[in-house]
């Protein structure tokens, strides 16, 4: 199949990317790399049956013609600044909403009936059933990032109603693993390179958090594209553990060899839209055939490694 992959230079993305080229697939790589990394397609890029456009999901009039002769949309494109997004919240709303509508607006022109979507488990907010499945329940929404996320779902859902498609929407936990840039393993490593003595904790490191490595993630997108034909599926994906932020702490700072003193600020979440328990019910992600192999504390300390293999990512962010 022609793959077109949205914020192909990304984390997961770019994962993403090097699993469908091994398939033997024909990709279609698109980003404005103003997150992503052109480092994170080096091999991609020496493979005939990949292309790059560069291009902003919000200029759609360069979109239309980049998606020509695509088969499936897999959109992971994102802004997923949780933590700041009171700061900035057209980003939210540009970056995921508008941005996916741009997506379906160019999928409708070019008569691409195929899409795979990467929401989140932030849209379940606080959620009142733990653990969490596809059909709980939503809540009002935490973060101006879970919000634009349930909005995107729903155009979704509307344009694979009103247009025919066939939707295939993923709601992560936290993914973790090589090319990872962004999260709290990223931001207790680089701050423990650079002064190992202290480490401050937002929050009040009792926040109960479900974790996924990329490559369970991706395994479970691929099952899910290869084996669902419903109109529109909604996956939950991530591991049926969690570990409190501590434990995560213990395992990094382990890793690293280093015994720093710990501080906290924020209570029992560390920002507005912290969700302080996270574990989603992934069994019909299972149904599938589907499970994760690798659990939390071996998907931390392989990101910890990569991290520390790979320092130069803490100059590029």
């Amino acid at each position: 199949m022609h793959a077109f992959v949205t914020g192909a230079a990304g984390f997961i993305a770019s994962n993403l990317v090097d699993r469908l080229l091994a398939r033997g697939d024909t990709v279609t790589g698109y980003d404005n790399l103003s997150t992503g990394n052109l480092a994170f397609l080096a091999a991609a890029r020496s493979n005939a049956q990949f292309r790059l456009i560069q291009g902003d999901l919000l200029d759609v009039d360069a979109l239309i013609p980049a998606m020509d002769k695509a088969d499936v949309v897999f959109h992971l494109a994102a802004n997923a600044d949780v933590r700041f997004g009171l700061e900035h919240p057209r980003k939210d709303l540009e970056q995921n909403t508008i941005a996916t509508f741009n997506v379906l607006e160019a999928m409708r022109a070019n008569d691409v009936k195929a899409i795979s979507f990467a929401s989140t488990g932030a849209v379940y907010g606080d959620a009142s059933l733990i653990p969490t499945p596809e059909d709980a329940p939503f809540p009002i929404q935490t973060s101006l990032y879970g919000a634009s996320k349930s909005a995107c779902e729903g155009l979704i859902s509307a344009y694979t109603e009103g247009y025919g498609l066939r939707s295939q929407i993923f709601r992560f936990v936290a993914v973790l693993g090589e090319r990872y840039t962004h999260g709290h393993v990223f931001d207790f490593v680089k701050s423990l390179l650079a002064d190992s003595s202290t480490l401050h904790i937002l929050g009040d490191g009792l926040q109960r958090k479900s974790y996924l490595h990329v490559a369970d993630c991706i395994d479970g997108m691929l099952t899910a594209f290869d084996q669902v034909d419903s109109r529109l599926s909604i996956f939950n994906l991530g591991t049926d553990e969690y570990c409190r932020v501590n434990d995560s702490v213990a395992w990094i700072t382990a890793r690293l060899g280093c015994a720093p003193r710990f501080t906290y600020s924020g209570g029992s979440r560390g920002w507005i839209g912290d969700n302080p328990f996270v574990l989603l019910d992934t069994r019909l992600m299972r149904s599938q055939g589907w499970q994760p192999r690798l659990g939390i504390r071996e998907a931390v300390e392989r990101t910890v490694e990569w991290l520390v293999d790979n320092d130069w990512v803490f100059k590029e962010r």
